[in-house]
């Protein structure tokens, strides 16, 4: 049997109403929008409206504008596969949730626990199917509520300015071109730094699992990052595995026309696109505008980057990630 490349068929993104801006936090904690961009190059990120956005219901609402774009629906298909670290529930995971409220049938709905790469990672997972014919239209989906489970004392300010909440999807489906759609995917993780950026509680990894220090400012409940340390890998593993990508497809830099990263931080990024030598429109950023949306933000910077028309038929996209777990991957499309 004759292989297919999987292609995004379809994609879409949501993000929430509420829009917060660097001045809304420092009324609730000692920062500054100086302090905050020439850190993160963040302006604002926008938050949730918990009584109607779950994270699932995001999903969705991503979901329904990449399936449209597809030119099919919600009961063509195949299976979902969920990126997320913010899920609905502690189980079961959100993909269930959003297969309910799609009204797809019963297919197959997989959750991928890999942070920052989780959509690669889940567009990994999905062009294996398509590519040996099991499935013809698969939905992912990068969705992520950052904002109720943050740490806003001054303890924790490092990380609370950073995340946002939003999502995004994409409907891959079979082509007959075999130069087009994704070329290759590369996973890499090393847990040996899991606990650098981690949210530690509840875990299962001890008996007393609930006690009230993993409420107070700091807690177990709340995100944990060497923040320095976090950066020196990422600055590394970012080249290495959009080397990975270009090399396996022989490849170069110069051939990329566009480069969406991981929104984990504007200066992660500039850092990139420097030692790789790229000029500055060759390199998608949202984080000004949204923060860092995890899962959801790879899918989010691809879909705007479309809109604005830096993704053409042709074009030869890469798709990059690095986060918690220590988890990096990329994606080499063309469009």
């Amino acid at each position: 049997m004759e292989m297919k490349n999987a292609r995004l068929a379809g994609i879409g993104y949501y993000v929430p109403e509420k829009v917060v801006t660097n001045d809304d936090l420092s009324k609730i904690m000692n920062t500054t929008d100086e302090w905050i961009v020439e850190r993160t190059g963040i302006k604002e990120r926008h938050y949730a409206d918990m009584d109607k956005e779950k994270n699932y219901i995001m999903g969705a609402k991503a979901a329904e504008k990449a399936i449209e774009m597809a030119g099919t629906n919600a009961q063509e298909i195949d299976l979902i596969v969920y990126a997320t670290l913010s899920a609905d529930y502690v189980f079961p995971g959100s993909g269930v949730l959003l297969q309910k409220e799609l009204g797809c049938k019963n297919i197959g709905a997989i959750d991928v626990r890999a942070q920052c790469s989780g959509f690669v990672y889940g567009l990994s997972i999905a062009e294996q199917y398509i590519k040996t014919g099991k499935y013809k239209n698969i939905l992912l989906v990068g969705s992520e509520i950052h904002s109720i489970g943050l740490d806003y004392s001054d303890h924790g300010r490092h990380i609370a300015v950073i995340f946002g909440d939003g999502a995004g999807a994409a409907v891959l489906q079979p082509t007959e071109a075999k130069d087009k759609g994704v070329l290759s995917t590369h996973l890499h993780s090393e847990g040996e730094h899991a606990e650098r950026l981690a949210v530690l509680d509840p875990g299962f990894y001890k008996k007393d699992r609930f006690d009230i220090e993993m409420t107070k400012p700091g807690g177990g409940f709340y995100p944990v990052m060497d923040g320095q340390f976090v950066f020196k890998n990422a600055v590394t593993r970012f080249p290495e595995v959009i080397m990975e990508a270009l090399q396996a497809n022989d490849y170069t830099p110069q051939d990329l026309d566009l480069l969406i990263p991981h929104q984990a931080n504007l200066r992660i990024s500039q850092f990139v696109q420097k030692k790789m030598e790229l000029a500055e429109d060759k390199v998608y950023n949202t984080i000004m505008k949204y923060g860092n949306t995890t899962a959801a933000s790879i899918p989010i910077g691809l879909c705007e980057a479309h809109a604005e028309g830096k993704v053409r038929e042709g074009d030869l996209i890469c798709l990059a990630a690095f986060g918690s777990g220590f988890t990096w991957a990329s994606a080499l499309i063309r469009w």
